[in-house]
């Protein structure tokens, strides 16, 4: 038996370089899954594409209006959406950097929740997941704004859950060290890419997370860091 049939994921950044995978991996598992990006014309691999801005509240509130149009109820939130700039010593990091990864990171992925939200707290069910980053947790030295931001979104995502135990609504964050993606190959040549985390270990623990399987886990910090 397929472990989301009949759920509905509503998948933000589906056209990043995690997001064709994560959402092939929702449709493996029976989901029917609503794919939201700035161009929705790269977005084949998802049954619902939606064009949406998640940097604006609107954007975010429009995405799910659209996939609640198509769809009786919004089963999970997978929120794979954000973005990455080392910024160097926090005294050197411009302030158009710290903005900037405050609003890819953290902005965006509350903008997604609280639109989120009321639906599943009506239905009474939902997942809300998000990705952050394992240097939201260990602090590494050269990234200050984009290490704060995804310690911003993990607490943002630890205070949901704590505000909806007993609602059926969960939260979680999964913390992938570096992903194994052409993008990373190319910026980083003389690393092992062997070590790293590959994109099909994330979706096959985000697709576990959305299930009904999970219901016991709320709050999870989840470390998937590959051999890193």
């Amino acid at each position: 038996m397929d472990l989301l049939a009949q759920k509905t994921v509503l998948v933000t950044g589906a056209s990043g370089a995690l997001g064709e995978g994560v959402c092939l991996a929702f449709r493996a598992a029976g989901a029917f899954v609503a794919g939201a990006a700035r161009h929705a014309a790269h977005l084949q691999h998802c049954d619902l594409a939606i064009t949406a801005d998640l940097s604006d509240p609107s954007g975010a509130a429009g995405a799910v209006a659209a996939v609640l149009a198509a769809r009786p109820t919004l089963d999970a939130a997978v929120h794979l959406m954000g973005g990455f700039d080392a910024g160097g010593a926090a005294q050197d990091t411009p302030l158009d950097t710290w903005d900037r990864m405050m609003d890819l990171n953290a902005r965006a992925a509350f903008s997604l929740f609280r639109a989120a939200l009321p639906p599943m707290l009506a239905q009474r069910r939902g997942r809300l997941i998000a990705i952050g980053s394992r240097a939201g947790v260990t602090m590494p030295a050269g990234l200050s704004a984009y290490a704060a931001s995804k310690a911003a979104l993990h607490a943002l995502v630890q205070v949901i859950a704590a505000e909806n135990v007993h609602t059926g609504v969960t939260a979680n964050v999964v913390l992938p060290s570096t992903i194994d993606t052409a993008a990373n190959r190319a910026a980083m040549p003389a690393a092992n890419p062997a070590l790293w985390v590959s994109p099909q270990s994330i979706a096959g623990l985000l697709v576990w997370l959305a299930s009904d399987a999970s219901q016991d886990v709320n709050g999870a910090l989840l470390p998937i860091y590959g051999q890193a």
